[in-house]
């Protein structure tokens, strides 16, 4: 990519309830630092959040939108995606969002760290995804705090060639760009099979509900019988239409939350993996390690090594 592909950018503190704009506007806009990297087919608009005050933010293009939130937390705030339920998530560490066309994006938080996250915008018009390569102007449904490894890896490698002049940059960044969205695909058609046999399942209030319950009380054992009477079903049927509705039975739901909590803990070095293993109810740090161990294949300490290397 030539350095004329990137520019530092500043932008207007436009209206966040005008209809469209072709990057997620930002207000105020000298709250954070941005870089944007235009590769063509997706550009790359990476944001650093310099200051710990409120601050709101706004998109809505007839081009997709990933976003993946390298560090997000806060102490309050909302976020929405069109055709989606508002969140008030306050921890969302590695985690993406994916806004399609025309749809709004918008929200407000006051941040307790200092965010950093990358738009990717994604133009599935341009001639990179002709019909020859099996990308047919999807339908790709609005998500919002997901986390995929496939999509969050290709992301990451996207991102780090923000600022790379070398000339074979820009072929790299293509080859990178069609995975991205064959992985995007990927997993909307995963998410449509997944679908389809869950005929008797939870509606999707009570999936909601049961989902929040279980993030409120990640520290404590949640008993069957307490998650079946927050919807009003015997212990036989709850447990049956939960595993249809979330495809893994309650009590391994309930384990991969607290290991995702978890894994967001271990990034921040101020605290410690005893404290961290309390933190979402292991009482010894021993069994902490063991189920980590089990949930990501290294131990607690040898995650966050991996992370500090």
């Amino acid at each position: 990519m030539s350095v004329e592909g990137m520019r530092e950018i500043s932008i207007d503190p436009w209206d966040l309830r005008s209809p469209h704009r072709s990057i997620v506007a930002i207000s105020p806009p000298d709250i954070a630092c941005r870089r944007l990297a235009n590769w063509g087919a997706i550009q790359a608009d990476t944001v650093k959040v310099t200051r710990r005050r409120t601050f709101e933010y706004g998109f809505q293009a007839r081009r997709h939108l990933l976003i993946a939130y390298e560090r997000a937390e806060r102490h309050e705030g909302e976020t929405l995606i069109e055709g989606l339920p508002k969140s008030t998530l306050r921890e969302f560490n590695s985690k993406l969002s994916f806004v399609p066309a025309g749809h709004r994006f918008c929200g407000w938080e006051t941040p307790r760290v200092l965010t950093r996250v990358t738009y990717f915008y994604i133009d599935l018009q341009d001639r990179l995804f002709d019909p020859g390569t099996g990308i047919n102007s999807p339908t790709i449904s609005p998500r919002l705090f997901f986390f995929d490894q496939a999509i969050w890896d290709t992301a990451l490698k996207l991102k780090a060639e923000v600022g790379n002049s070398d000339p074979s940059s820009r072929q790299y960044v293509e080859a990178l760009s069609l995975v991205l969205v064959h992985e995007l695909i990927r997993l909307e058609r995963t998410r449509s099979a997944a679908a389809r046999p869950l005929r008797g399942g939870l509606p999707a209030r009570q999936q909601k509900r049961l989902a929040e319950f279980i993030e409120q009380h990640l520290a404590e054992d949640v008993s069957l019988a307490t998650l079946a009477g927050l919807v009003d079903l015997s212990l036989y049927h709850f447990a049956h239409a939960f595993k249809q509705s979330f495809g893994v039975p309650p009590h391994r739901y309930h384990m991969g939350r607290r290991m995702d909590r978890a894994r967001n803990l271990l990034r921040r070095s101020e605290i410690s993996v005893t404290q961290i293993g309390n933190q979402i109810g292991f009482r010894e740090a021993s069994s902490f390690t063991r189920a980590y161990r089990k949930f990501a294949g290294v131990t607690p300490s040898e995650y966050r090594r991996h992370q500090e290397d």
